[in-house]
């Protein structure tokens, strides 16, 4: 039996449930799915999206002994008391969330599931900046020194090598060292799970892959970092960002490793939109998130693309 898929629903004011059950419509999947949610908000939100579908609250010390399918709605109950099925987002969600993510870890630390996926936190409130994203939080949370944000394409992946910097903060952060750990994540990744040596291109920091700066990134961190990690890897570049993704250019790499999050972002939304999702690498267990937000101005619309939501469930519905 494929071991069952970890969800944390996240923002309670989202479009989580809204496209989680239009995923649940989408295709039938082999792993049964635990829903870490409120039991009340999420009566509220399917009344209101006029959902019909029963509900099996489970038991955390007894989930070992279930025996799952996906007929149900698996829920594992974390109160969160608001009277509206959608409110403003704000801080009164964020103990609620928190508790998600302890009940997710406790199960992920058991080994019950290595499978792990939440819906979309805001991160202005939940964060509060303690951690720059998601992904920083739960390396934190699981003591992972070493670890990517890999937004993930069959055709073409994308991770930048800072996060959520502002971008005065980008230069002095890029190391020779964190290079060489985000290459290594990503290799080790695509051996396991894609069955392959992956083709990593990697950018300049400067437009053309110039600058007459004194630090001048290429020059001293990238190129020679390249060189190092030639002698193992398939990498190449330095390449400059505003022509790496040109059709002719990206068909020849598996990812594109960039200097900061929005030279590699953009375009991989711009081409790909939401059939696309995040991979954290460097946990004890895959965690994909779907690329997209809370959306609060959609929540309660049902208008929502669940694209995203479903690569993500179906690629690791493949996983053992």
């Amino acid at each position: 039996m494929n071991k069952p898929i970890i969800i944390v629903a996240g923002e309670p004011n989202s479009i989580f449930f809204e496209i989680y059950f239009k995923a649940l419509n989408y295709k039938k999947y082999k792993s049964p799915l635990i829903l870490i949610a409120s039991l009340k908000l999420l009566k509220l939100q399917m009344k209101k999206m006029k959902i019909k579908k029963k509900i099996r609250s489970l038991e955390l010390s007894k989930l070992n002994k279930y025996k799952l399918n996906n007929n149900y709605i698996n829920l594992i109950n974390v109160n969160f008391n608001q009277s509206k099925p959608f409110d403003k987002i704000s801080k009164k969600s964020n103990n609620y969330i928190a508790k998600s993510f302890d009940v997710a870890l406790n199960i992920l630390k058991k080994k019950i599931s290595n499978k792990f996926v939440n819906g979309p936190i805001s991160k202005k409130y939940f964060l509060n900046k303690n951690d720059l994203g998601i992904t920083e939080y739960l390396a934190k949370r699981t003591k992972s020194r070493k670890y990517a944000m890999l937004i993930y394409n069959e055709e073409l992946s994308v991770c930048p090598l800072t996060t959520h910097l502002p971008l005065k903060q980008v230069s002095k952060s890029i190391t020779k060292k964190m290079i060489i750990e985000k290459v290594e994540l990503i290799n080790k990744f695509f051996k396991r799970y894609i069955k392959r040596n992956p083709k990593i291109a990697i950018t300049g920091l400067n437009p053309h892959c110039e600058s007459k700066h004194s630090l001048n990134e290429e020059e001293k961190i990238i190129k020679p970092t390249i060189k190092y990690l030639s002698k193992k890897y398939k990498i190449f570049g330095p390449y400059a960002a505003d022509t790496i993704f040109l059709k002719v250019n990206r068909k020849k790499y598996d990812v594109i490793l960039g200097m900061y999050h929005d030279q590699v972002l953009t375009p991989i939304k711009t081409l790909y939109e939401y059939d696309a999702f995040n991979i954290t690498l460097g946990l004890p267990f895959i965690r994909i998130s779907p690329d997209h937000g809370p959306n609060e101005k959609m929540v309660g619309k049902n208008l929502s693309n669940p694209q995203s939501l479903v690569k993500a469930l179906t690629f690791l519905d493949k996983l053992k």
